[in-house]
């Protein structure tokens, strides 16, 4: 299903539980019933919670923006590594340097085709990434320089293998989930309770008054969806993008 359409079936779901809930409640209540008849406390009460609420909310949403945005550091600085190591053996003999660059296309374009579907679908990468990744290690690692030349690319060259190392084992790592279970327990509890604050307000049928409660319903809604979207870097709506690679090595993948 649509990431599109499951939001707006949510939405549209919480729009409908608080006005069905209205009309029962109201149809339920006494006739003497006096619905402007609220205690103070109960409107403290729920200034707070909104107030607390939509401080984690904020803050949740800062968090899985952050994931997101480091996860695609993670792509940039993995493919601009890898770039580099292209770019500055070509002080090295014909045979070598065509050998290096051809395997750093071959493991790019894995990554970019096949290890980019295994992320999304399973959150994880794949070992023959990691099998390709070695060889352009044992590429550059086993080369022995011939002159003063190519022993002053050498060390800068492991210095990028290294680089680029370390932002696949922080690609790999931030493939899954962020936001731990207990986390979004509060999330959603924290929902069910603001939104049904409205009731302890004694909400009546008056139009406006339910278009806000389900205009209100809707963006919690939407705000949770939000989370939910962005708390997987690599497999849902507003994804990591492998740009990085396919801007710094045209063709590849295709």
């Amino acid at each position: 299903m649509p990431e599109w359409l499951v939001l707006t079936l949510a939405m549209l779901a919480a729009c409908a539980v608080v006005v069905i809930i209205t009309f029962v409640r109201h149809r339920a209540a006494p006739d003497d019933e006096d619905p402007s008849e609220t205690p103070d406390v109960i409107e403290y009460m729920t200034m707070w919670i909104g107030v607390v609420y939509a401080i984690v909310l904020g803050l949740a949403i800062a968090g899985v923006w952050e994931g997101r945005s480091a996860a695609q550091d993670h792509v940039q600085a993995e493919a601009t590594a890898l770039h580099e190591i292209s770019e500055r053996v070509r002080v090295y003999p014909a045979e070598e340097r065509d050998r290096i660059r051809d395997d750093i296309r071959t493991y790019v374009s894995h990554v970019v085709t096949t290890e980019w579907d295994t992320m999304a679908d399973k959150g994880e990468v794949t070992p023959r990434g990691a099998e390709l990744f070695e060889q352009i290690r044992q590429d550059v690692t086993d080369y022995e320089p011939a002159s003063d030349f190519e022993a002053q690319a050498y060390q800068p060259l492991l210095d990028q293998v290294t680089a680029a190392n370390q932002a696949r084992i922080a690609r790999a790592e931030s493939t899954g989930e962020t936001m731990p279970g207990v986390v979004w327990f509060g999330l959603i509890a924290g929902a069910v309770i603001t939104i049904g604050m409205i009731f302890a307000l004694q909400i009546r049928r008056t139009t406006r008054e339910l278009v806000l409660a389900g205009l209100f319903s809707a963006l919690i809604a939407f705000l949770l969806f939000l989370i939910w979207d962005f708390d997987s870097p690599y497999s849902r709506g507003v994804t990591a993008s492998a740009d990085p690679f396919l801007n710094l090595f045209p063709g590849v993948g295709n």
